[in-house]
């Protein structure tokens, strides 16, 4: 009797891991959690958020900080495991420190959609605005990078990552996020990741929504 109970449970148990949609969060810094505990990290807060909703969902924090869309093409592949139902992709701030061009951006992406469509993973792909300092002709170029893409690869789109600290459509202004920043002006704190997963929690179900109907 014991042991059909716990073959039971090991088979309720493997049932539950099957259910579950793993997805791997591609990113830069971030995604990795720059300047924070742990726990207090994107990945981590998106985890305990969606935990919260029901939802049957692992992420993997696949973030590096520093990283270019050029690294993350590069390292795509072994992002992509068997076992990654979907993928967050949030690349682009570091090209735009740099001032790279705006078509190596869009080529790059386009080559991790592209993956990622090559091993059947759903894509919710984040979008990063350019400031205005480069110029319009640039701004231009660079923004419409990943709606483009979005649609072209039937992707979920999400403006910015930034969306739950910003008014869509908005341009980012450190000064008035200062709150909820870091001291590097740049990177959220602790409360400002709080408010950021509550804008992107909801895409993130509907991808999680988008795995299930593919199944």
């Amino acid at each position: 009797m014991r042991k059909a109970l716990m073959g039971i449970l090991m088979m309720c148990a493997g049932m539950a891991q099957a259910d579950e949609v793993v997805i791997a969060a591609l990113g830069d810094s971030l995604t990795q959690g720059y300047g924070l505990p742990q726990a207090d990290g994107f990945v981590p807060q998106l985890q305990n958020w969606l935990d919260g909703q029901g939802a049957e969902a692992r992420l993997i924090n696949a973030g590096v900080s520093g990283d270019t869309t050029a690294g993350g093409l590069a390292r795509v592949g072994w992002t992509l495991e068997p076992e990654v139902d979907a993928m967050i992709v949030t690349l682009g701030g570091n090209d735009l420190l740099r001032g790279l061009d705006p078509t190596q951006a869009r080529n790059n992406i386009e080559g991790i959609l592209k993956a990622a469509q090559a091993a059947d993973v759903d894509v919710l792909l984040i979008g990063m605005q350019a400031p205005g300092n480069f110029g319009a002709e640039y701004k231009a170029e660079f923004d419409k990078i990943y709606p483009e893409l979005a649609e072209a690869y039937g992707a979920l789109y999400l403006e910015s990552f930034f969306v739950g600290l910003v008014e869509e459509g908005a341009q980012i202004d450190p000064v008035a996020l200062r709150d909820w920043l870091q001291a590097d002006g740049i990177h959220p704190n602790a409360k400002g990741v709080t408010r950021i997963v509550e804008g992107v929690g909801p895409r993130v179900l509907d991808l999680i929504d988008a795995v299930k109907l593919g199944d």
